[in-house]
């Protein structure tokens, strides 16, 4: 049985919160119910948990889903998706404003403040993205199961110093389709970001493995052997020049962990103010103290990593209609652009 997409950390840049399993049935098995067959080669699971899974559709054979009774056969391919470990139990409700551009029965997309955490974790008990989410269904449905609602619809998240949309589903129906999106890479993920430095091209594709620094554990870092990490492939394209810093949009097609800030800093461009991945410094430009001065005064205006989640679309889990979100840029990053690219402006004028 293989086992993929284990659980990161709680920094995670739009990442999937599921996992799948694969299990490819032996030529010689004899024909078993599917449930009891899961419940021989699951540790810990449940005929009940593998039956609700399934009536979600979590379960695919042969890539469609199936009925408890189905009975397995030779070679036939067995897909599970199944929550990491997300429990709910020990979510609080808290009555924290959310920014909810859009709602319906099935789901909710919000624009995830800068410095909100998506979910409690070391360091992060409460006060949540989380912790709002549960108050708000609460607060429409007091009844709610809390046991339907891993995580209360969470399906993927972003760095808390990352601004931007994200999608919850409210029901788990919608919850299955939507995390089946995310994983299979098709749900549409357009950032934009200030970075350091100039592009020769206006448009490109990065191509690295992503994974945990071998030394740094809270870091990530890009293998582009693909000796370690996983997969991961970001398209970027130029959208205004400021001399020294660049204005670019990034599409992923891969969700991993600081997947842009990472293969930014690959590709020798990292985020403006990025403390974790070196642009919290002066990158590019001049030994002039007036600009160490500029630039410091544009680190405390956008005091975090210039990174916004400014399009997300996806097929509507029930409709079944494509959707697509904008959202604007912060205050922050609108500050910020404004200010460098008076800086360029002036810069340019002055050396005409």
């Amino acid at each position: 049985m293989e086992k993929m997409h284990d659980l990161e950390d709680e920094l995670s840049e739009s990442e999937s919160l599921f996992e799948k399993m694969s299990i490819t049935i032996d030529r010689g098995q004899e024909p078993l119910r599917i449930d009891k067959f899961l419940m021989a080669r699951i540790e810990g699971a449940t005929r009940n948990k593998i039956q609700q899974s399934i009536e979600n559709e979590l379960v695919l054979v042969n890539e469609k889903p199936i009925k408890s009774n189905y009975k397995i056969k030779p070679e036939d391919r067995i897909i599970i998706y199944d929550t990491k470990n997300q429990e709910s139990s020990d979510i609080i409700p808290q009555n924290i404003p959310l920014d909810i551009v859009y709602e319906d029965d099935d789901l909710f997309i919000i624009n995830k403040p800068v410095g909100m955490v998506a979910h409690p974790g070391s360091g992060n008990p409460d006060q949540t993205l989380i912790n709002a989410a549960a108050y708000h269904l609460k607060s429409q449905n007091p009844n709610i199961d809390d046991s339907v609602l891993p995580r209360y619809g969470l399906v993927h998240r972003i760095d808390k110093n990352t601004s931007g949309l994200m999608v919850m589903a409210k029901t788990q129906k919608a919850m299955s389709e939507l995390a089946k999106q995310f994983f299979d890479h098709s749900v549409h993920r357009r950032y934009v970001a200030l970075v350091w430095g100039n592009f020769d091209e206006d448009e490109g594709t990065i191509v690295a493995h992503v994974g945990r620094h071998q030394r740094f554990r809270k870091l990530f870092t890009a293998y582009p052997d693909g000796d370690f990490g996983k997969d991961a492939i970001t398209h970027y394209k130029v959208l205004e020049r400021f001399n020294y810093v660049t204005l670019v949009e990034c599409r992923l097609e891969t969700g991993r962990t600081h997947q842009i800030r990472v293969h930014m800093q690959y590709i020798g461009h990292p985020l403006f103010n990025d403390d974790f991945y070196g642009g919290d410094r002066i990158v590019k430009g001049t030994v002039y103290s007036k600009y160490k001065q500029f630039v410091d005064n544009c680190f405390q205006i956008c005091s975090r990593q210039a990174l916004h989640a400014k399009e997300l679309g996806f097929v509507h889990p029930i409709t079944k209609e494509k959707i697509i979100f904008d959202s604007n840029l912060p205050a922050d990053m609108e500050e910020l652009i404004q200010k460098w690219r008076k800086y360029s402006q002036f810069k340019n004028t002055d050396e005409s």
